[in-house]
């Protein structure tokens, strides 16, 4: 073996050696886990009512978990964003939980979010939307004594007073408006 060769196979183990190293220190977030920290902060979940949309990965095995948010999802099912206490430790992630008739589960919560405090109405069914992604409407923008009337593309489905993100096209230009009826939004600036 030429010098060379002997210094790339070493090289080659130490990588090796590494990545094995990093890959142990490494854990999967368990629907147990979700369930543990949604009914510490919001509401009484059994880990079958879990549903992890991807694989999530923590750096360690027993991440502290903070749910950031929880929205009505369809029938029976809510969209629950969760998060690592220290950022660190995981990406946010999602997850979906169901609630059967059966089960006798009747979601509703009151979470404080980071910025502000909020009530979500969980035992109906989401507002219907009056603005579709991707429809044409019309953004008026009030600030001081200043009224403009702007074409906009909506990016995001919105029900009467929810905030949506919308796209002017020339120039291109994005901007967050309430969704004030059918094809109206109202905008600040």
């Amino acid at each position: 073996m030429t010098r060379h060769q002997l210094i790339s196979a070493v090289s080659l183990l130490a990588v090796m050696a590494s990545t094995a190293t990093a890959a142990t220190g490494r854990a999967v977030i368990t629907p147990e886990q979700v369930a543990a920290a949604i009914s510490g902060a919001a509401m009484k979940v059994l880990p079958e009512q879990v549903t992890l949309l991807s694989e999530v990965i923590a750096k360690s095995n027993s991440p502290t978990l903070n749910v950031e948010s929880i929205e009505p999802w369809g029938s029976h099912r809510m969209k629950v964003r969760l998060g690592c206490a220290n950022q660190e430790q995981c990406l946010p992630f999602y997850v979906s939980v169901r609630f059967d008739q059966e089960s006798g589960a009747k979601p509703s919560v009151a979470l404080v979010d980071q910025a502000s405090a909020m009530s979500l109405r969980l035992n109906h069914e989401p507002k219907e939307f009056v603005v579709r992604a991707g429809s044409k409407a019309t953004l008026l923008l009030d600030g001081g004594h200043v009224h403009i009337r702007l074409s906009v593309v909506c990016l995001e489905n919105g029900a009467a007073g929810q905030k949506i993100r919308v796209e002017c096209k020339d120039p291109k230009q994005t901007y967050v408006a309430e969704v004030v009826e059918g094809g109206i939004l109202r905008g600040s600036l």
